[in-house]
């Protein structure tokens, strides 16, 4: 398991670089302004349908499905059961293409109700909207995929397919002088990226020998258990998106500008989430309904303590340097061309705000796994739904004192109510189980991580001093030193923590 996670966390932090590289760029070419809402906008709309309906939903759902079909050995009913799927899919996603263009005004005014106090900027976004939602439809075929192929133990392709999403935005700001706008340019390079999607994970599933084929649903046993689950997977799924509709919404109404800078910071508090949390629950949920389908439920509990248990270790250093030196980190890596230092001061302290989160975030796939593998997606509906409650209306109380920190921090709320509910009700039923080398695990984080926040505050004055008469790359500098330092303290403590507690990782 772990060469796989490794696997998936490898690509999915390609995915991040090339993803943090295509910021870079966007923050240069557009800043905060007019342009940059109105794309963030048009870039979340599809995103969050393809998250409700999507990798979401769809993945919980299907693969425990398609994996216990394979782990019994009936191969061509798996094949015959995703293919008819494929099929439903495609026909769902055309008729959601087609409605989402004729009420495309209705559903940015939904989304950015404070875009309407400006003409301009609420026509882009429509626009805009409009150019990236074919997205939708190709992503949503290559969940379908790339679910095939986490199925068999084959995770490259999957993990690495949003590197072209980055790569084609990228290449698209590079000639934004040949459309109207950058955010022309952005919006296209969001459609075309679906497309070279699709066409990664599709040649991956053919060499696997499970290649993607178009086939006729059929409403058998096998698909009438995956519709039972796929319903409140869907509706539980719908619990992070419709708590960034609300930051969206909100943030829509505050000064202009806001909704660009609360992209930033998440993009950077997804580093972690993305790399460490869904690297790992994609690999653990899979694993685990294997495990359960052949009975070897204490096998399935030990392969997901060592999945938290790597979650923890990796995404607590993130969560520590984004509460300490926020502002730092966006201006080393954000400060050029239309992004101010003001600009990096506002994304600064929403990124601090959602520091808060990252434990309780990366470790969500990993626990909801407990449920997914064994087919019962209604309790983490439950779960996800009374946290999306929590958030929502934190949100709400929280927006006008606090601005776009307070969405962020509405957000860490409602992460950690859903992690612990979702932890107590496994734990409840016998669906999970920590073992002492899991707890052990756990102290060493902490103890790690406070050696690693008294490192910054040493290390931040004196990278301070050392770059006193740097003129150029002075933040960076700066950050690259307390990256460095921080990181050697860190790793130093953690091992030393582990090997006098005497963890064995292998008997989790």
């Amino acid at each position: 398991m772990l060469k796989n996670i490794l696997s998936v966390g490898g690509f999915t932090l390609l995915s991040r670089i090339t993803g943090f590289l295509r910021d870079v760029v966007m923050a240069a070419v557009m800043g905060t302004g007019l342009v940059a809402d109105a794309f963030v906008v048009a870039f979340r709309l599809p995103n969050h349908f393809r998250a409700i309906f999507g990798e979401g939903a769809f993945n919980s759902a299907f693969v425990p499905s398609y994996a216990r079909l394979r782990e019994r050995g009936q191969t061509a009913a798996a094949e015959i059961f995703a293919n008819g799927l494929m099929t439903v899919m495609l026909a769902v996603q055309l008729v959601i293409l087609v409605a989402a263009y004729v009420a495309m005004p209705w559903l940015v005014r939904l989304l950015a109700p404070g875009f309407e106090a400006d003409p301009a900027k609420f026509e882009l976004a429509v626009t805009l909207t409009r150019i990236t939602f074919p997205y939708l439809l190709f992503i949503t075929l290559v969940t379908l995929v790339s679910g095939k192929l986490n199925a068999v133990d084959r995770f490259a392709a999957a993990a690495g397919a949003p590197v072209l999403l980055n790569l084609s935005l990228i290449a698209a700001l590079a000639v934004a002088y040949l459309f109207p706008t950058a955010g022309h340019a952005a919006a296209v390079g969001v459609a075309v990226a679906g497309v070279l999607e699709l066409a990664l994970v599709l040649v991956a599933a053919e060499r696997a020998g499970i290649g993607a084929r178009f086939g006729r649903p059929r409403r058998d046993a096998d698909m009438t258990v995956f519709l039972k689950a796929l319903g409140p997977a869907i509706i539980g799924s719908a619990g992070v998106p419709i708590a960034v509709f609300a930051d969206t919404i909100l943030a829509s109404l505050l000064p202009s500008g806001t909704v660009a800078s609360m992209w930033y910071a998440e993009r950077l508090y997804q580093l972690p989430v993305g790399v460490v949390g869904i690297a790992v629950g994609t690999v653990v949920l899979p694993t685990m309904s294997r495990k359960i389908a052949a009975g070897d439920v204490a096998g399935a509990h030990a392969s997901q303590n060592r999945a938290m248990a790597l979650t923890l270790a990796l995404a607590a250093p993130f969560a520590v340097g984004f509460c300490l030196v926020p502002d730092l980190i966006m201006l080393a890596l954000f400060r050029r061309g239309a992004f101010t230092s003001a600009d990096a001061a506002a994304a600064g302290a929403i990124l601090a705000a959602y520091a808060v989160s990252i434990p309780a975030t990366v470790l969500i796939r990993s626990a909801v796994a407990s449920f997914f593998s064994r087919s019962d997606t209604t309790t983490p509906l439950i779960a996800s739904l009374v946290a999306v409650a929590v958030n929502v209306a934190l949100k709400i109380v929280l927006v006008r004192p606090l601005g776009g920190a307070g969405l962020a921090l509405a957000t860490a709320a409602g992460a950690w109510l859903n992690v612990l509910l979702l932890c107590v009700l496994a734990h409840r039923r016998d669906w999970m189980s920590f073992s002492p080398e899991f707890g052990r695990t756990v102290a060493a984080v902490v103890v790690a991580s406070i050696a690693l926040a008294f490192a910054i505050f040493l290390l931040a004055p004196a990278s301070v001093a050392i770059t006193a008469h740097v003129s150029a790359w002075r933040e960076g500098i700066q950050l690259a030193l307390i990256a460095v330092g921080g990181g050697i303290v860190y790793g130093g403590v953690l091992f030393a923590m582990l090997k006098m507690m005497k963890v064995n990782l292998k008997r989790m």
